[in-house]
This record gives structure tokens, sequence and C-alpha cells, in this order.
């Protein structure tokens, strides 16, 4: 049975400016009909993680706006932010995890594990092991064919962080899982 839910685009349009206003993009839509309570799913990033509190706020708002509109039945409306198995794949998913220790594929076949340090233009610096310290890599995002945060259980020690420009204890960098 269709409900004659917005589609992808509707909801978009309707939410963008909102979301834009909270200081959040919203990076993907999905519209499923044909679950059992229909479902429409919005996820959003920014350069400030999507706590919960700012998720509920933007989801009373989508939903009022939602709500607007000229659709028949019910339906469950999800805000969230991407995943931490997110690829990265633009150089502001990157700067937005600063500090947070991600898995490179290169273009050559070759894999590298760091720590996202700063981030200018293309070229992405990660902060890598070398021996018993730390220095810093430098990577073009075109030699990058995947990239994945990884979830840690440890902090990171205070050099490692450092080199990314963060401090212990700044947002992003707490131990994560």
């Amino acid at each position: 049975m269709a409900t004659g839910l917005p589609s992808q685009t509707q909801v978009i349009e309707l939410l963008d400016a909102e979301f834009t206003r909270a200081g959040y993009e919203i990076e993907d839509v999905v519209v499923d009909d044909g679950a059992p309570l229909p479902r429409i799913t919005v996820v959003a990033d920014g350069d400030t993680p999507l706590d919960l509190d700012t998720a509920a706020a933007l989801s009373r708002s989508a939903s009022d706006l939602l709500d607007g509109l000229d659709f028949d039945g019910q339906y469950v409306l999800e805000v969230s932010s991407p995943g931490v198995q997110r690829p990265l794949t633009t150089a502001k998913h990157f700067r937005r995890a600063h500090g947070r220790k991600v898995e490179v594929t290169l273009s050559d076949g070759t894999g590298v594990t760091g720590r996202v340090g700063v981030v200018e233009d293309d070229l992405v610096t990660l902060v890598v092991r070398a021996g018993r310290d730390w220095n810093r890599r430098r990577l073009p995002l075109s030699e990058i064919s995947k990239a994945v945060v990884q979830v840690e259980f440890s902090p990171p020690s205070a050099r490692e962080l450092e080199l990314t420009g963060r401090k212990a204890g700044d947002a992003g960098t707490e131990a994560s899982g």
C-alpha cells in the first residue's frame, strides 16, 4: 500500500534550510514506504558532531515541517549522523574527522593507518607511527581510494594528538565505541 510519502528530493528541499540554520548538511535521505510503519531517515553531518539533544531538536523541526505536507498515513522519522563506518571521500569529511584514527587505502593498493591532522585544499595530513615516535604524512586526496574512521577504545598519546593540532580533551578525540 503506497503511503504517499514525500520523495527524497522533496524531503531535502523542505528540510535543507532548517538543517543549514542549525549548522548541519543533509548528507542523505532514505524514504522507505515498504516498511510496516513507513520510515523517513535523514542523515546529517556538520563541523560539530550531531549530539542527541541536537538530533532531537532537528527531528522535532523536521517533523513539524513534514506534518505540514499533505500525504496519507503515519511514518517514523529518524535524524542521525553518518555511521562511524561511513567512508571519508571529500576534504570536508576529513576535516570533520580531525583527530580521529583512520584506515586509508591508497590508489596503489597500499594501506596506511593514522590520525587525521590538518586538511588543506586537497592534501590530508595523517599522523602515523614511525618506530617509537610519530610523523606527519601528507597525502593528496586523489591518491586515497578508501578511508574509514576506526573505532578506538583507548585514548591517543599526547604526542600523537599534538601532531594533529589537537590537545587531549578536545572534541572528536575521545575514545569511542
